[in-house]
């Protein structure tokens, strides 16, 4: 199947403006086009549960969990790095022999991981004094693994529960890939177009700029990244300001996002041209995206970055709460 662009592009809307990605019932429909494509007679109901599983989660409505209220983060964030996803199981199977595909198992296990490999941004009722999901954010892949192991067993997925606990670590830097213990290739395959997904939709995002600039550093902030300790008593600054995190942004695409990729990733993102005429309209978006900063830095003219994005969590004020959160550590710092 092919998918067309419409043109111009809402700033909640995937790389083609067809999907609202601020919509879980949207991205699910889509997903389902490419699924029943991909996987024909194959059931969907497993999807069709973690979707509104999911939604209850992020808005605070499942048991034992507060809610989305990261704002880099977010509900967005999921949804379009999950369509991405099914973009890339989809483009995968459909160009690979049957006896290298990953089967239709793999393909639901690999969409559930996707939706919920940011749960662990979300505060549980007994985590403690944190008042942010932020602050979770060097240890959050390992929160998600822990949610996704207790999730895929009441969805009757016990079995693949402890690859599925290993592959969301290629959504992070918590571990070593290398480290992980995955025996089958296919499974370390869904694992590099999980990874992919994730750097692809969020770098593609029209906003992009604008959140890390205004949302990703206080996120940063309050999760010990931007400043971080150094020796006893002091601390060391690795981004002085959204802006700063944006200067630097150009170097970490080049030297990080591209190796991971190309070379750890196997050039994975590819796998979305058979379903674009042999486009690819993350890559193009991300290209713009860095051309248009690298414009911006050169000028040292800030005022460029004019988009105000909507902002998808639980709460109502989320980047006022957010910004009084980052300021109050800020000074304690």
């Amino acid at each position: 199947m092919q998918i067309k662009s419409s043109g111009a592009r809402r700033s909640d809307f995937d790389v083609t403006d067809t999907v609202r990605v601020s919509s879980p019932a949207a991205v699910r429909d889509a997903i389902r086009v490419l699924f029943d494509v991909t996987h024909p007679g194959a059931s969907f109901d497993t999807l069709w549960i973690a979707f509104h599983d999911f939604e209850r989660l992020f808005k605070g409505d499942m048991p034992g969990f507060l809610g989305c209220d990261t704002v880099y983060h977010d509900t967005l964030h999921t949804l379009d790095m999950t369509l991405a996803m099914a973009r890339l199981l989809s483009g995968y199977e459909n160009s690979r022999v049957p006896a290298e595909r990953l089967g239709t198992e793999r393909y639901v296990v690999g969409l559930i991981t996707s939706l919920f490999h940011d749960a662990g941004y979300i505060r549980r009722s007994d985590d403690g004094p944190q008042r942010n999901g932020a602050e979770f954010t060097i240890n959050h892949v390992s929160r998600s693994a822990r949610f996704i192991g207790e999730y895929l067993p009441i969805v009757g997925l016990a079995e693949a529960a402890p690859v599925a606990c290993q592959i969301v670590h290629f959504t992070g830097k918590e571990m070593d890939f290398e480290q992980l213990d995955l025996d089958d290739p296919k499974d370390a395959t869904v694992g590099h177009l999980l990874g992919t997904a994730d750097l692809i939709a969020q770098m593609a995002d029209r906003c992009y700029l604008e959140k890390c600039r205004d949302r990703l550093y206080g996120e940063f902030v309050l999760g010990g990244i931007a400043v971080v300790r150094s020796g006893e008593q002091g601390h060391k600054v690795l981004y002085e300001s959204g802006q700063d995190l944006l200067r630097q942004t150009p170097t970490f695409y080049r030297n990080e996002t591209l190796e991971r990729l190309e070379r750890t990733f196997g050039g994975l993102y590819r796998c979305v041209e058979p379903l674009f005429d042999g486009t690819n309209p993350y890559l193009e978006a991300i290209d713009r995206n860095m051309r248009y900063l690298e414009r911006i830095v050169k000028k040292d003219d800030w005022t460029m970055l004019r988009r105000q994005p909507p902002c998808f969590t639980s709460e109502k004020d989320t980047l006022r709460n957010m910004s009084g959160l980052v300021q109050e550590h800020l000074q304690r710092l």
